[in-house]
């Protein structure tokens, strides 16, 4: 499994895994969704984020929890 909306770029926010190579961390998304924002809420503080990059980002988490190999795609 690709992720294929999850970046990780060592010159774009340290290195951290972001959302399509955007300054928005998938940190920064689950710590809303974790703090009880929703997903619409998530979308309207970042209007440029997809339904589809939320959902990313917490299948994004799980993988890792589970520690698989995560696959991330390449910066543009």
């Amino acid at each position: 499994m690709a992720f294929e909306r999850i970046t990780v770029d060592p010159d774009r926010m340290g290195g951290v895994p972001c959302i399509r190579d955007l300054r928005v961390t998938v940190s920064t998304v689950l710590g809303q969704l974790a703090g009880g924002r929703s997903i619409d809420d998530v979308l309207s503080d970042y209007p440029y984020l997809e339904e589809a990059d939320v959902l990313a980002a917490l299948e994004y988490a799980a993988a890792v929890v589970n520690e698989r190999e995560v696959p991330f795609a390449r910066p543009a």
